[in-house]
């Protein structure tokens, strides 16, 4: 859980307006950051912002925990964005199947031959954020989703399941078919990049097709088990023991990491800070409003009894 919404919590059951204004604060940077990945279009990540906490200031003196503020939250902001997400020119038609994802042979090639030219090496480069943020735009909304509350916002597949109302079992498939996704986009861009800096020729990328060695495959489908620790004993030893007598195989696993890793420290984006202000004050108002109508509702209430 991120510790904003805790500290959140907190600065509500203060009831003071300098805390709520700063807890409010925190609401708007944690909504807008989520929008922005989500939908990839500031307008829509502002509009998504001011929607879902104007909806919540009735219901923010009524959270005293920070996981059920959590969901409700994500659950809220999810909903709104994919209503209103405008259609991104690189979303691509189809579900991603692991097949397609898996790569050719020229690409393990240089994968275990030049293991430097992996997403590794772009998280050195000012462009970084540039390229992640195509990548999960590429993605179809089903699995983007899935990959910024998991690997972006970092909650847990517990926590995720409760938001999109998904099975784990569902969930741990789109992100890992997610991840794989991202980290083939990086590098082919990479690809490319170090290609025009040596002044090559850029070849077209070929599609992806079998690697020679049937366990390659079968080891593909358990790799974000594997990095997330969710493989019993006899699986994890069997991929290691793979890994040990395979180059291409483990320099891969290198690669999908550091794209992970990527996802992880991607930079949070804020709101304008003349829209965030106003929006501020308009919350200000309403949650006072409502407080007051609170306190003389408990009133009426203990003059009846």
């Amino acid at each position: 859980m991120r510790p904003q919404i805790e500290q959140v919590v907190q600065l509500i059951q203060r009831k003071d307006s300098e805390s709520l204004e700063e807890a409010l604060a925190l609401l708007q940077s944690t909504v807008f950051s989520f929008s922005m990945k989500v939908c990839g279009q500031r307008q829509d990540a502002e509009d998504t912002m001011q929607e879902v906490l104007l909806k919540s200031v009735p219901y923010l003196p009524k959270f005293d925990s920070p996981k059920a503020l959590m969901v409700w939250l994500y659950k809220v902001a999810k909903n709104r964005c994919l209503m209103s997400r405008r259609k991104s020119k690189f979303a691509p038609k189809q579900d991603l199947s692991l097949e397609e994802l898996m790569p050719d042979r020229q690409e393990m090639q240089r994968l275990s031959g030049n293991p430097d030219a992996t997403p590794e090496t772009v998280l050195l480069r000012r462009e970084n954020a540039k390229r992640l943020r195509e990548a999960v735009q590429k993605l179809p909304t089903e699995y983007r989703l899935i990959l910024v509350l998991r690997d972006m916002e970092e909650l847990s597949d517990e926590d995720v399941a409760e938001i999109t109302g998904l099975r784990p079992g569902t969930i741990r498939v789109r992100l890992h078919r997610a991840r794989l996704f991202v980290r083939k986009e990086l590098a082919k861009q990479e690809f490319r990049s170090l290609h025009r800096q040596t002044a090559k020729p850029v070849g077209e990328i070929s599609h992806p097709v079998q690697p020679r060695q049937r366990h390659c495959k079968e080891m593909f489908a358990e790799l974000s088990n594997y990095l997330d620790e969710k493989l019993d004993d006899s699986l994890c030893e069997g991929l290691e023991k793979h890994m040990e007598g395979c180059e291409p195989c483990k320099a891969f696993l290198v690669s999908l990491e550091k794209s992970i890793q990527m996802c992880r420290i991607e930079t949070n984006e804020s709101p304008d800070p003349r829209i965030a202000a106003r929006l501020r004050r308009e919350l200000l108002a309403e949650y006072q409003n409502t407080m007051a109508n609170i306190t003389r509702r408990d009133a009426t209430n203990a003059m009846r009894s």
